[in-house]
């Protein structure tokens, strides 16, 4: 009997999870027909085009960092600027030997494939708070989000990101809740991957690893077999940037992207100009292969000058930058921010976040972790810019919290577990 209702309830959910897959996938192909990207452009054409013809992970003979180009004369420069992972995802595909337009559409399926099996991996987090209603609606919920439709058209990280941060968040769950080394094991590999593709999860692998020792009580060894594991599944990229800059460095771009949300030019998504004088340090650099990790200090040094002189004006740019990721930009100047079918659900999220939020059980470590890693977003983000892509980083924690709300409203007024 209890056998047959195992087998009941299994196959009702491996049901939901097909569903959602299915109606994620097709709901995505007019997207990506309509207004999918027709063509691979800017630093992921670069990268992609030199490990095709050059074997090398290069942004080419030349750099560019919002003042310009800057040549190097056959040298090619050395990739520390973009995250690597998605450049390796794309050459992956170059060994279809596709026409153009159809290796872009390929990899916009990937694409597609990667958020149809996201959507159902966040089901699968949901279930660990909610019920199968709740957890199945708002799964469809993130699936036909306008944001997250769009993104799997462009070619992108984000779809990528999306699908680690997925794992990495149900694996953390599953560690809390039994650390055998299966789920040690997959949550390290993901939380590598994820370092590949996303800077900030350096520090949020931290935060999440402190977290599991202090609150979830997980053993210090386990611990540091997870940090381990990371850092061996990062250690090529990390293995390759020592022989070539002489230093253990992941990514560059800190300063820079420090110097676009902080300078007196900058509004909410960040914008620049370079005067003559910063023209002229920039130009004195010299042209090898530190050039990207000097120019970088170059623009930390000019941001941290910029925040000094007034940080009265940078505190007050801050809380706009931290409401604005949060709810939406109200001076914002991207095409289409300002279409209610994208402005709309993001106001609503971020209203019954913070409902959802208040009602939370503060006793509950899941929810606790969830809400860290969103006070983490969004008062990390606002030190830099905020660019509307970077929305969808929070949106499925937002989901998550948001279900608290409901859960509790429709326990109130149906008087019944929904």
């Amino acid at each position: 009997m209890y056998l047959n209702n195992f087998l009941e309830l299994t196959k009702k959910e491996t049901l939901v999870l097909i569903l959602l897959f299915l109606f994620s996938f097709l709901v995505r192909i007019p997207v990506i027909i309509i207004v999918g990207d027709a063509a691979i452009e800017n630093e992921w054409n670069w990268l992609l085009y030199n490990l095709i013809n050059h074997k090398v992970l290069s942004l080419g003979e030349y750099a560019t960092a919002g003042h310009g180009t800057i040549t190097f004369d056959g040298f090619l420069l050395p990739n520390l600027w973009m995250p690597p992972l998605y450049a390796y995802y794309l050459y992956v595909f170059s060994f279809f030997n596709l026409e153009n337009q159809n290796f872009v559409l390929l990899i916009l399926f990937s694409q597609i494939l990667l958020a149809s099996v996201s959507v159902c991996i966040f089901y699968k987090i949901n279930k660990l708070f909610f019920s199968q209603k709740i957890s199945f609606y708002s799964s469809l919920l993130i699936s036909i989000f306008p944001i997250y439709l769009y993104a799997c058209s462009q070619i992108s990280s984000v779809s990528l990101t999306i699908f680690l941060a997925m794992f990495f968040y149900y694996y953390f769950f599953k560690i809390a809740g039994n650390s055998k080394f299966i789920y040690i094991f997959l949550f390290s590999v993901t939380a590598g991957l994820l370092i590949l593709v996303r800077r900030e999860f350096i520090a949020i692998i931290v935060l999440s690893s402190l977290y599991l020792f202090f609150y979830y009580k997980i053993p210090f060894k386990k611990i540091f077999l997870i940090i381990l594991i990371s850092l061996i599944t990062t250690s090529p990229y990390l293995v390759r940037n020592y022989l070539i800059f002489e230093r253990i460095i992941i990514h560059s771009g800190f300063g820079y992207n420090l110097w676009q949300g902080n300078n007196p030019y900058s509004n909410v998504e960040g914008f620049g100009v370079i005067n003559k004088n910063f023209q002229d340090q920039i130009d004195k650099i010299p042209r090898d292969k530190f050039y990207k990790i000097n120019e970088d200090k170059l623009f930390f040094n000019e941001a941290v000058k910029h925040i000094k002189n007034d940080p009265k004006k940078y505190l007050i740019l801050y809380f706009k930058k931290t409401i604005s990721y949060f709810f939406i930009d109200i001076n914002s100047t991207k095409t289409n921010y300002y279409n209610p079918f994208h402005y709309f659900p993001i106001i609503l999220l971020g209203i019954t976040t913070l409902m959802g939020v208040f009602l939370s059980n503060k006793k509950s470590h899941h929810f606790n972790y969830l809400i860290l890693i969103l006070v983490f977003y969004i008062f990390t983000f606002s030190i830099f810019a905020i660019q509307p892509r970077y929305k969808l980083f929070i949106i499925p924690l937002q989901i998550i919290l948001s279900n608290i709300f409901i859960d509790r409203v429709l326990k109130k007024f149906f008087h019944q577990r929904s």
